[in-house]
């Protein structure tokens, strides 16, 4: 339940978004009932399988549960979605581009971060195959005017990761406020400086470092 109040804490949903994470050796996950990220309850956990079953659990799930069960069924190293609205990631979306690694943190996401360009919501399972499709073997991608899906293969860093993705967005606009939409002068990570700097980012270590401060965030310990 904490990664579902991080990404609330820490901006990149209000009301709507959700965070899953695979039952580690099997084709389920567990998802919380449909309400905002701030109100998930451990009691109220569905697990459901990646056709859109429900298989335990009482309540109603998230209409966009088939970004999780279909990304779940394209990719068997993914053992956490997480599906936000961070505000620079849709701004940037509805620019026409994309989020480019311009700091340490966003290399981990790596240089090749996908739109997937229809608008609305992601509500049935020929949508959730083409958003998978979209992501492909990545990171992370966009949906324009709706969000961002951060995938891992364990819950902390994904949630971590899509805390990163928004930084790198946020970083990004305030560049492009200064050198113009044509981005001319910004120094962009190549893949080479992704995968240096990925490395490092991704590690044990920072990934746990930065689960501590957003959990301690949460906690109102500062």
């Amino acid at each position: 339940m904490l990664a579902n109040r991080i990404v609330c804490r820490t901006g990149l949903s209000s009301a709507f978004g959700h965070v899953s994470a695979r039952l580690p050796g099997t084709d389920s996950f567990l998802i919380p009932t449909r309400a905002s990220p701030a109100l998930a309850d451990e009691g109220r956990l569905l697990t459901m399988d990646l056709e859109g079953r429900v298989l335990e659990g009482s309540g109603t799930p998230n209409t966009e549960f088939w970004i999780h069960a279909r990304t779940y069924a394209a990719r068997a190293d993914v053992g956490s979605v997480v599906h936000v609205h961070p505000p620079a990631c849709v701004v940037l979306g509805q620019l026409g581009t994309t989020v480019r690694p311009l700091h340490n943190s966003g290399a981990a996401l790596g240089a090749d971060i996908p739109l997937y360009e229809r608008a609305g919501l992601i509500r049935s399972r020929e949508l959730g195959d083409e958003v998978a499709a979209t992501l492909g073997r990545r990171r992370a991608m966009l949906l324009r005017g709706h969000g961002a899906n951060v995938v891992a293969e364990e819950l902390h860093r994904a949630t971590v990761m899509a805390c990163f993705l928004e930084e790198a967005a946020e970083l990004q606009l305030r560049a492009l406020a200064v050198a113009g939409r044509a981005g001319e002068g910004i120094r962009f990570y190549d893949q080479e400086e992704c995968r240096l700097a990925g490395e490092q980012i991704e590690a044990t270590g920072p990934v746990e470092r930065a689960w501590d401060y957003y959990s301690a965030l949460v906690a109102g310990r500062f």
